[in-house]
């Protein structure tokens, strides 16, 4: 992990600018293989793999809401894990990969059974698994750990996690809130709305497509699509059960959770203190970063400081 700790340049100020700049800054290239999956249920999801296939390990890359391997963080995480020996794994949630998925379930931010049955068949090919989740795929790998406690160290070695929103009540008010509402939230509906509606023409009766296209809020999707779909009684049900922040003190293998005090998708007020978290949690909450930011050095800056952060802890012994 590297020992320096994360400051802004003096060129990038302001969780907006930390947050959007890096998505607009191209991605390095990654040379991805695809691989598809059946899923327990009948389902599939799109696998893409990087680096030699005869590493001695393993980096499973868990994207956030709307990702995908292309995502300006997991190309950068990917482009520096095969640079240094891994071999790198990005598994799309359902319906992330660019062709819709079977079944009218989706994922979700709590989503730690796909987690689960992912995990098992990565830790399959006898290597060292570590893992990282961004976003919603943080969330998802942290409540997981949490769930599974001691289990987890059976199929991952290291873990962490780069602005997780580890409050999904705290986060799914703040993104329907003001500037929030108007960027953020207004980005991921585009796509979300699009998605459900299209699901329609296979599962007409799933919920009312009026209501889902006048949707101007995360709740109110939520609401309509994301709980009813994965068992939830709503949106406020979802965001409480889905949340990992409850499962930081069962964790029973070393995992860097790193998310910045101005990270505009999650209140600093709703980060936990050391106190509430497993001894084997590290907490790295700097002041700057942005939302799966962390741009570093002159302009035009670079990815260097996350992904040498992230794969030097995940490389300790």
């Amino acid at each position: 992990m590297s020992a320096v700790s994360y400051r802004s340049p003096w060129w990038l100020r302001g969780g907006h600018l930390q947050t959007i700049y890096p998505a607009l800054r191209p991605a390095p290239r990654v040379r991805f293989t695809r691989e598809r999956w059946e899923t327990p249920d009948g389902d599939f999801v799109d696998v893409d793999w990087a680096g030699p296939a005869q590493a001695s390990r393993l980096l499973v890359v868990f994207h956030g809401l709307e990702g995908s391997s292309t995502s300006h963080y997991t190309s950068a995480i990917a482009a520096h894990a095969t640079m240094t020996g891994w071999r790198c794994a990005v598994p799309h949630f359902r319906g992330c990969s660019g062709e819709p998925n079977r079944l009218p379930r989706a994922y979700h931010s709590g989503d730690s059974d796909e987690i689960d049955w992912m995990l098992r068949r990565f830790a399959t090919r006898g290597v060292r698994v570590c893992a990282i989740g961004v976003s919603l795929g943080g969330n998802a790998l942290l409540k997981w750990l949490g769930e599974q406690a001691e289990a987890a160290r059976e199929l991952v070695v290291r873990a962490a996690s780069v602005s997780a929103p580890l409050d999904l009540t705290a986060a799914g008010n703040a993104l329907d809130q003001g500037v929030n509402r108007l960027i953020y939230a207004r980005m991921f509906l585009g796509t979300l709305r699009r998605k459900a509606i299209a699901k329609l023409a296979k599962y007409p009766r799933l919920f009312d497509a009026q209501a889902v296209q006048d949707a101007r809020s995360l709740r109110a999707f939520d609401d309509l699509v994301t709980a009813p779909l994965h068992g939830y009684a709503g949106t406020d049900d979802y965001w409480r059960r889905a949340s990992s922040k409850p499962w930081l003190a069962k964790i029973a293998l070393p995992t860097l959770v790193l998310n910045a005090r101005n990270d505009p998708f999650l209140p600093a007020a709703s980060l936990p203190d050391s106190r509430a978290v497993a001894r084997d949690v590290v907490l790295d909450f700097p002041d700057e970063g942005g939302h799966a930011g962390f741009v570093s050095g002159a302009f035009p800056g670079d990815r260097r400081w996350l992904t040498e952060h992230l794969l030097g802890f995940l490389s300790t012994p």
